[in-house]
């Protein structure tokens, strides 16, 4: 009988330490977000060559290749910049008796580049028979932690701000901050995907520099806040 009456002592103790636990403070829970948009200056570019048969030679890889890291180092593009994305090969056959068909390959590269006119520069500097494709891969902003942060902070204060009026409208007054949350709506990679061609149909066309600005980024943050209210 005395354990059962400790037992039940032990479970009101605990039921009461419970209450006394649960926040019994007025609040109001808000968001905020702010946003801005900006122009990338980070720009992915794919780039895919293939061999041919020029008459009866064929004009390898190789040689491609040369041109295009060529025209790449005279663009000022740093090496790290420049990088291979994908190999292979097809059968390419000229008469189709032929038993042995000779295997033409192709070559996918990527380049970063902060200037879309560079790509036209050094496009007009490769063979255009060897250039399969050409499109923006991706793009990003150089300076997006930087721009997360502050657009975090507003964000945050749009939060206060909207507490603030709210309660001033029914004659509250707004406290300290209880909780503050982040809500998860990072801006992810872009990929494009563009079969775009820079390059002018044209082999003896001069590259043309374009002043049109590349497609803008919003980038928007939100916080979801809760605020005291004062007595």
């Amino acid at each position: 009988m005395k354990k059962l009456f400790l037992l039940a002592a032990l479970i009101t103790v605990t039921i009461a330490g419970f209450a006394q636990t649960t926040d019994q403070r007025r609040k109001i829970e808000v968001t905020g977000s702010a946003e801005q948009e900006v122009t990338p200056d980070v720009i992915y570019v794919a780039i895919s060559l293939k061999e041919y048969m020029n008459g009866k030679n064929k004009v390898d890889i190789s040689t491609l290749e040369r041109q295009l890291q060529k025209a790449v180092t005279e663009a000022g593009v740093a090496k790290e910049d420049f990088m291979i994305n994908n190999i292979s090969s097809y059968n390419y056959i000229i008469d189709k008796k032929k038993k042995d068909p000779e295997f033409m390959a192709s070559k996918q590269y990527r380049i970063k580049v902060r200037d879309l006119n560079a790509i036209n520069v050094i496009l007009s500097k490769v063979d255009d028979k060897g250039i399969q494709s050409t499109g923006v891969e991706s793009y990003e902003y150089s300076k997006q932690a930087e721009l997360r942060k502050d657009l975090k902070i507003k964000a945050l204060q749009a939060a206060r701000e909207k507490a603030g009026y709210l309660l001033t409208s029914i004659g509250e007054k707004l406290g300290g901050a209880i909780e503050i949350q982040e809500i998860d709506n990072e801006p992810m990679g872009r990929p494009v995907y563009s079969n775009m061609m820079f390059k002018s149909a044209m082999a003896d066309a001069a590259p043309q520099e374009s002043n049109v600005d590349f497609k803008k980024i919003k980038l928007n943050y939100q916080v979801r806040a809760v605020f005291e209210i004062a007595k």
